[in-house]
């Protein structure tokens, strides 16, 4: 950062795969009455990252390049807005400001209303807070909101080792779900760490003949890969909910859905201040705990993006933007 009207923010210029992405100066934002100017100092790679860059996920939103990647961060407030008085400058913050709509969130600084942020947990790195807004969010909003999960129901959450799912195991278990996690055999005992009350090996076999009587199905893998969407829907009980994330509902899912007689709805996440506060109060008090898979330098994001996109990531890879203060 050499002034106080540019910063260092990784761009794109065309759709492509990682090594498009490239660290340059651009002008620092400034902002506006309601918003809070945030100092970043760690931000979350996911899967619409990534695909994104290459032209799908969220392309048509943030239509042709140049743009700034990145959704989710965590960082410290540097200046405030005008009407702004939930926060201060100085206040160590994390949020999923925009989405779906571009935040910029792989750069020095970002601007967004104040409300897309809430503080962050006291007792996480600003790394470990990077890790959770759109994942965090993801989770809340399909097991809170959408399937409003009780005390006693059986909820099957596959891709249960990654960014969203470790998250949702744990959430799920502390809504008092009894929690069947679908996994690989390296994170078994993991995930049974977590609070997995079952972890099943997807590779073992066909998991849709080993789990049944399911209330709720959080499918974070979808039918683009090995039809785990509409595979999911013989896990449910009658009247039984599929939350499908990637790739919303199909015509074909729909179809299969309505003929076992059970329920199925996509989800896509939105920035959620209340949740997050809610999401930081269960990190403090230790009812969840966040994992890191990697930490790489922002001049690294090529590599942190060919990472994540590789898969079978336990948790999140993260980029530091600024040195860990907290």
């Amino acid at each position: 950062m050499s002034d106080n009207t540019t910063m260092r923010a990784v761009r794109q210029h065309t759709f492509g795969g990682p090594e498009v992405l490239t660290v340059e100066n651009v002008p620092r934002p400034a902002p506006l009455p309601t918003e809070v100017l945030v100092r970043v100092h760690a931000a979350g790679i996911n899967p619409v990252d990534w695909k994104t860059r290459g032209g799908t996920g969220m392309a048509g939103v943030l239509g042709e390049p140049p743009f700034i990647l990145g959704w989710d961060v965590a960082g410290v407030v540097e200046e405030v807005g005008f009407g702004v008085t939930t926060l201060a400058p100085g206040d160590e913050v994390y949020g999923m400001p925009w989405f779906p709509r571009a935040a910029g969130a792989y750069a020095e600084y970002v601007t967004a209303p104040s409300r897309h942020f809430t503080r962050k947990p006291a007792t996480a790195t600003f790394e470990q807070a990077a890790a959770v807004p759109l994942a965090g969010l993801t989770a809340w909003q399909a097991l809170v909101d959408t399937a409003a999960v009780q005390p006693g129901q059986r909820v099957l959450i596959t891709a249960a080792a990654g960014g969203v799912g470790h998250l949702a195991v744990q959430l799920a278990k502390h809504l008092g779900a009894h929690v069947i996690a679908l996994a690989g055999p390296r994170n078994q005992q993991w995930l049974t760490d977590l609070g997995a009350d079952e972890v099943v090996d997807y590779t073992a076999g066909r998991f849709e003949k080993e789990v049944a009587g399911v209330d709720v199905v959080l499918d974070l893998v979808g039918d683009a890969h090995d039809a785990t969407s509409t595979r999911s829907i013989e896990t449910l009980r009658p009247g039984g909910l599929l939350v499908s994330v990637p790739g919303g509902v199909s015509p074909e899912l729909a179809a299969a859905a309505e003929a076992a007689g059970v329920r199925v709805t996509g989800i896509l996440v939105e920035p959620d201040g209340p949740a997050l506060a809610r999401l930081a109060t269960l990190i403090n008090d230790g009812a969840i705990k966040v994992e890191v898979a990697d930490v790489l330098p922002l001049a690294e994001a090529g590599a942190a993006h060919a990472e994540a996109e590789r898969g079978h990531t336990r948790g999140k890879v993260v980029l530091r933007v600024a040195e860990d203060r907290a």
